[in-house]
């Protein structure tokens, strides 16, 4: 697995020891096929793309297709996470075997689910799996719950990314609790990336303008009508809101109106009392 080339933009997303130039992390599940993915990826501008090592092969399975055919590791960074897992033992066992797979790839997306259901990550397990898993040398990205608590540990903990929901995977609810990233975001001294609920490309934007580093979908793109359509539109969308971040929001004002263009002064204009 090769590491991406550290980017000449003065604006590159860092996350540990590699530096990306695209702030859209997407997975490729729950696509018609391989070359649907492909497409989608590559309309997104993805850097990074998430893999679920329980559901995709990469290598396991011989003789069936290989997610690796369709997105050669050299232009992509995987990042193998732990989808389906639902304690800490299975999440660790996932990301060793992905590590073996990948020729010794340490960037791992480690999620510990709590509920089969609501897929609400089980934080208590998520700690657990990132102390050993830190300590085995990953470089561990984290799905956690949206609590700025529980995302100052992981950080102490070492996790090279915090990633709390936006709302439940695959809801496409969009952010349902701005004031708690405000939050965590306060505080974090590594990327802050929206994992979850993400649904249109609205909600990718105010993510990033919120201050977010990143936004990872995987749903809002698979399941759109169009997803091919759909990447582009949250490219554009991650593209703008960084953009608007950067560039700082006017104030808001209440009852205060103020033209957008000034009129004080101009010929003709009566001096106000």
């Amino acid at each position: 697995m090769t590491d991406p080339t550290p980017m000449a933009s003065d604006d590159a997303l860092m996350i540990g020891r590699r530096s990306f130039s695209s702030r859209l992390l997407i997975g490729t599940g729950k696509y018609r096929d391989f070359d649907e993915t492909r497409r989608a990826v590559e309309e997104s501008g993805a850097q990074i793309v998430t893999v679920a090592i329980r559901r995709t092969n990469i290598g396991q399975t011989a003789g069936e297709p290989s997610l690796l055919d369709a997105l050669p590791p050299s232009r992509f960074t995987y990042l193998p996470n732990t989808a389906g897992c639902y304690n800490a033992e299975d999440a660790i066992r996932t990301l060793r075997l992905a590590r073996e797979l990948l020729d010794d790839h340490t960037l791992v997306k480690l999620e510990v689910l709590g509920d089969p259901h609501n897929l609400y990550p089980n934080m208590p397990e998520t700690l657990k799996a990132a102390e050993t898993l830190v300590k085995e040398g990953f470089e561990v990205m984290v799905y956690c719950s949206d609590d700025p608590i529980q995302a100052r540990v992981l950080e102490s903990i070492g996790c090279v990314a915090i990633m709390p929901l936006a709302s439940l995977i695959g809801s496409g609810m969009g952010i349902l609790n701005p004031w708690n990233l405000q939050l965590i975001l306060e505080k974090a001294s590594v990327p802050v990336i929206v994992d979850a609920g993400v649904g249109t490309a609205s909600d990718a934007a105010i993510a990033m303008e919120l201050g977010c580093a990143g936004v990872l979908m995987n749903t809002a793109v698979a399941a759109a009508r169009e997803p091919v359509r759909m990447a582009r539109a949250m490219r554009k969308a991650v593209e703008a809101g960084r953009d608007a971040y950067l560039a700082g929001r006017m104030p808001r004002k209440l009852y205060s109106a103020a033209p957008s263009s000034p009129v004080g002064g101009m010929i003709g204009t009566a001096s106000q009392p």
